[in-house]
């Protein structure tokens, strides 16, 4: 009896949606508009020939120690998740010494983008941005 039921249910899988029918002159219109799209992709082409321009940044050069934080944050897990390092190793495992390292030496592969108020943003290299080493005035290093 419960086989029964289940038949006379309809799942809906058996029957296949009806097609939208087509007007007349429709098909014709959208062949234009499709026609009409081919230059522009072929103007795109020429336009990405063109190098970016750079623009003058509204951000500091300086890199905040939140995003200093979170980059030793994640190159040190990616490290530790066995990524390759960068640096020449001097005897270092603990994977944090080794993302202190590679920032010092400025061979982190990552962009930081920093969001403005307007929505828009800059992306900063790792490499071009300066690093002030905190460790660095509580020890009193250089």
């Amino acid at each position: 009896m419960a086989d029964d039921d289940y038949n006379d249910m309809d799942m809906g899988y058996e029957d296949e949606p009806p097609e939208p029918e087509i007007e007349e002159g429709v098909e014709e219109e959208a062949d234009k508009d499709n026609n009409e799209d081919i230059p522009d992709a072929i103007e795109t082409e020429e336009k990405e020939d063109v190098e970016p321009v750079e623009r003058r940044r509204k951000t500091s050069k300086y890199m905040t120690k939140y995003e200093r934080a979170r980059i030793l944050g994640t190159r040190a897990l990616q490290i530790s998740m066995n990524a390759p390092v960068m640096v020449e190793l001097e005897g270092e495992t603990d994977p944090l010494e080794i993302a202190m390292k590679e920032l010092r030496e400025r061979k982190i592969p990552f962009t930081i983008r920093r969001y403005l108020p307007d929505g828009s943003y800059e992306d900063w290299g790792v490499d071009e941005l300066i690093v002030e080493d905190s460790w660095k005035r509580q020890i009193g290093g250089d």
